[in-house]
């Protein structure tokens, strides 16, 4: 097991967790970049390092201290539309904190580094006092997506389960004292 060095991103840490996250976008996800979803990917440093509230967190290989994963948290709930409006109103912005971007290489995956990055944004939403709760969503047609989320929060919405599918989304709320 490598000693991996996790750390909230610093400016020169940009660029590898931008390439972290496009690759991510295009080889998991089959999207490739998409403007409205995926902004914070190319501006990382004001969705996340200037707000006091949010933070990027990178995971750095031992070896070379290459970005290999990143963990990102802000104050924005799910916006309806796209989401569900009673979801939306479960969770408002300022209120909640929404875990994204937990993405890991593939060549460094299956060594704990993506329940690492959640313990340390977990932590980050506690210790900032505000949040009353941590939500995420993720796709289930992303490889071990699913199972990983569901090890460490609850289900408040599989749209697959809906009338229609809705977006095929899963929606979690992960509890903070974890």
């Amino acid at each position: 097991m490598r000693d991996y060095c996790i750390r909230a991103a610093r400016p020169d840490d940009l660029d590898g967790a931008r390439a972290v996250m496009l690759d991510t976008v295009y080889r998991d996800f089959g999207t490739g970049y998409v403007p409205r979803w995926h902004g914070d990917i190319i501006d990382p440093a004001t969705a996340y390092l200037a707000p006091a509230r949010h933070t990027l967190l990178v995971a750095l290989d031992p070896a070379d201290g290459t970005v290999v994963a990143t963990g990102a948290l802000d104050s924005r709930g799910p916006a309806h539309p796209p989401n569900p409006r009673d979801l939306a109103e479960r969770y408002p912005s300022g209120e909640t904190a929404q875990l994204r971007r937990i993405y890991v290489c593939p060549a460094h995956r299956r060594r704990g580094l993506a329940r690492r990055l959640v313990g340390e944004l977990l932590a980050f939403a506690a210790a900032d006092g505000g949040y009353r709760a941590v939500y995420l969503h993720t796709d289930p047609a992303v490889p071990g997506a699913e199972p990983f989320w569901r090890s460490l929060g609850k289900v408040v919405l599989d749209e697959r389960e809906e009338p229609g599918g809705g977006q095929g989304i899963i929606h979690f709320e992960i509890p903070m004292g974890r």
